[in-house]
């Protein structure tokens, strides 16, 4: 057994984070989670024809335009970022 590799929680995370860079790390700020999270939904809907579809009925808006939307969505999703303390 002990020649076996044996992964730890340390060592699989990491490999998770390597792997899903949306996945944050122990460091992440509240803002850069949320980010990743808004950008991550609006690329999915951009993504797949149904959820667009699905919005674009919604809104009453044309599938092109909710694309659009989403895709502007991406640039700033939870606004400007906040101020960083120099300590």
């Amino acid at each position: 057994m002990s020649s076996e590799l044996r992964y730890t929680a340390n060592t699989q995370t990491e490999h998770l984070h390597a792997r899903y860079t949306g996945t944050g790390h122990a460091d992440v700020t509240k803002y850069d989670w949320l980010t990743h999270q808004h950008r991550d939904t609006c690329a999915s809907i951009v993504g797949h024809p149904p959820l667009a579809s699905y919005l674009a009925i919604a809104d009453g808006e044309s599938i092109g335009r909710v694309k659009f939307e989403m895709m502007e969505r991406m640039l700033q999703p939870c606004g400007p970022p906040p101020p960083k303390d120099d300590d």
